[in-house]
């Protein structure tokens, strides 16, 4: 009677083999799993709906949707590799319970009149920090963006550089011998 342990045909010896295979690709999980900071950046970029669109001029036109965004708290900035950055962030009214609702509540304790929102029934608009990254072609002119924020819509405007002037033909004089020929 022969006895084999296992060989390169045995089903149990090819599982256990993936399994050592897999081990890596499951440390490697494990080890370089996403941040928090990490996960709520891709939120906030996800939930920030943006249009872009070009110009006949060349320009590109970012249309960013932030209804109820303060402009003071909306930051556009262009980081390394021509990166334009728009965050900000989206706060909650004072009067449902913000940093001032804090405030309001504290006086209607003090026998205030002013009430705020008891409870909210449904709450769809999201609150919150939020970012968007658009990485921007070489020919964007980063000394004339602009930024114009009306009715809730945020317009970054980048405008295309010129293009080079053709170089004119250089003259050169042709000397002979030292001295120089014509005029």
């Amino acid at each position: 009677m022969e006895f084999t342990f296992g060989g390169f045909g045995d089903p149990a010896f090819s599982a256990a083999v993936q399994q050592l295979m897999d081990l890596p690709d499951e440390l490697e999980r494990q080890l370089n799993a996403p941040t928090r900071a990490y996960v709520r950046d891709r939120r906030a970029m996800a939930n920030t709906p943006m249009d872009v669109k070009e110009l006949p001029s060349g320009a590109i036109v970012l249309a960013v949707d932030m209804p109820g965004v303060s402009p003071a708290d909306v930051k556009v900035q262009v980081e390394e590799g021509n990166v334009l950055t728009i965050s900000g962030e989206r706060k909650r009214p004072a009067e449902d319970g913000g940093a001032e609702g804090k405030q309001q509540a504290q006086a209607v304790a003090d026998g205030g009149e002013k009430q705020g929102v008891v409870k909210y029934l449904r709450m769809e608009r999201r609150m919150g920090k939020f970012m968007r990254r658009f990485p921007l072609p070489e020919s964007a002119d980063l000394d004339s963006i602009r930024a114009e924020y009306r009715d809730g819509v945020l317009t970054v405007t980048v405008d295309k550089k010129p293009p080079p002037e053709p170089k004119k033909p250089r003259v050169v004089q042709v000397t002979v011998g030292g001295e120089q020929q014509g005029k």
